[in-house]
């Protein structure tokens, strides 16, 4: 599918053939802004998403923001109820915190990812969701994120 099938505001970009070891499904990433706090936007094909993954980072470092703009996803925290995304959703991620984000199974997704400039700003990735947790959501009820 190209971008222009898949009605976003902001480019599709090229598949992430970098991160791909992390994701389940295919994922495209376009990096939109350089900088201290460099924004990317990331696009999700149907039923793809990324692995848990913990952002770290000290001195307000870390934290993760999602911002959806087009078509529909997930995002979990561990220990919390899923929430759906659509777009104009916005979901802050405590540094530190276990995670996962991306497309429903019968959706396009794409969020704006921002990470907040710190020191010992890293990222680390951990098991795929399982098809069998993802399978459940599409009948999960969803709500708010808790405060983390």
């Amino acid at each position: 599918m190209s971008d222009s099938e898949f009605d976003q505001i902001f480019p599709l970009g090229e598949k992430n053939d970098a991160y791909a070891q992390y994701f389940v499904g295919q994922s495209y990433l376009a990096p939109l802004a350089p900088g201290s706090v460099p924004v990317s936007n990331v696009s999700f094909e149907p039923g793809c998403r990324n692995n848990w993954h913990i952002h770290h980072g000290s001195d307000g470092g870390g934290d993760q923001i999602l911002l959806c703009t087009a078509g529909s996803g997930w995002y979990q925290a561990e220990g919390d109820d899923p929430v759906s995304m659509e777009p104009g959703s916005v979901i802050h991620v405590s540094a530190g915190t276990k995670h996962w984000h991306g497309a429903k199974q019968d959706s396009w997704f794409s969020h704006l990812a921002l990470i907040t400039p710190g020191a010992d700003v890293r990222n680390e990735w951990l098991e795929p969701v399982t098809d069998e947790a993802y399978g459940r959501l599409q009948t999960a009820v969803t709500g708010p994120p808790r405060s983390s």
